[in-house]
């Protein structure tokens, strides 16, 4: 390890339990579902939808603390912070980030709204359709941020799905205020373009003036430089923070310097199942490179790693061990 905290990342985002089925195009087309899109429902719905679905794998997911697994798996310590209830959902949520080897100590809510979950329907050709109720996840306030935790993490690293509700950007903003107080790196990862539309200028200003490490993908980084060429997305960018990563499925990676740019190719992939969690896991291998000194080539060589062995199998979490793997081959 080659920085002095005494841990090497804190995840924040929304805990959410994850529940994939496989399906067919037909039974998307019978509940009204676009292929591959995103829908936030309220609890009535999300039941109506569990039940007519196939059989479920319910597993721990939330985009951060998906990140957090993977880094756990390659051997980082790591923490995270989300809001579950006590209930079914949230045993499930706490049991399976704890068995990951991830530190997780947020305060279980005992009333309220139940743990969030995500229905996510599999096609064959395996993209995936989201239907989330949120739940206790966008609970998370200031009150839930542990600030000595935060100051004990070389980064911390943030989910934009928080800055839709102001009690979590509050959280957000305590934590980046804790981070950046005791010397540590803040990383921000952009989550989903529909979300930077509803955020742009904010999260611009967060770029230019919080965040040491950005992750967004292709479409992200093009809705936050209002721009459809990636060139000029990259130029408008670069130097905006210490470190840009943009990641291009298939076509691997970029990682953006002040003065250099860094492209990675793609891990090789033998068979894709379900996209979810790519993302996720890319971040998860580059920011254990980069908390443990590696070069940026390596630390993007990681998360490629990481996505192509997420994407290979249903759910969000690294089944493989990603520190033997990591061994084995960068």
């Amino acid at each position: 390890m080659t920085h002095d905290a005494e841990l090497d990342l804190l995840g924040i985002g929304n805990a959410i339990v994850d529940v994939l089925a496989h399906c067919d195009d037909a039974f998307l087309e019978a509940e009204g579902l676009v292929k591959g899109s995103m829908n936030l429902i309220e609890v009535e719905e999300s039941n109506g939808l569990y039940e007519r679905m196939g059989p479920g794998v319910e597993v721990s997911g939330g985009a951060a603390a998906n990140s957090m697994a993977g880094a756990a798996s390659f051997g980082s310590r790591v923490a995270y912070v989300g809001k579950i209830r006590d209930d079914q959902l949230g045993a499930v949520f706490q049991h399976d980030i704890r068995a990951a080897g991830v530190h997780f100590a947020t305060p279980i809510a005992p009333d309220g709204p139940p743990t969030a979950r995500s229905l996510i329907l599999v096609t064959p050709d395996a993209h995936r359709t989201m239907s989330t109720y949120l739940g206790a996840a966008v609970e998370l306030g200031p009150e839930d941020i542990d600030t000595d935790l935060v100051a004990r993490c070389a980064v911390t690293y943030l989910e934009g799905y928080l800055w839709d509700k102001p009690r979590a950007k509050d959280a957000f903003r305590v934590a980046m205020a804790a981070a950046r107080g005791a010397g540590r790196r803040v990383s921000l990862t952009l989550s989903d373009s529909f979300c930077v539309e509803r955020h742009r200028e904010e999260f611009r200003a967060l770029v230019e003036e919080q965040v040491d490490i950005l992750f967004a993908n292709e479409e992200e980084i093009l809705a936050l430089t209002l721009t459809r060429d990636l060139g000029t997305a990259v130029a408008a960018v670069r130097g905006r923070s210490e470190i840009v990563v943009v990641t291009r499925s298939e076509h691997g990676s970029m990682v953006v310097t002040a003065d250099d740019t860094v492209e990675v190719p793609a891990a090789p992939l033998e068979r894709l199942v379900d996209t979810t969690g790519a993302g996720d896991l890319y971040a998860a291998g580059f920011l254990h490179g980069i908390t443990h000194g590696r070069p940026l080539a390596e630390c993007a060589a990681l998360g490629s790693l990481a996505a192509s062995e997420v994407i290979s199998h249903l759910g969000a979490r690294p089944q493989a061990d990603l520190a033997a793997l990591a061994a084995a081959t960068v």
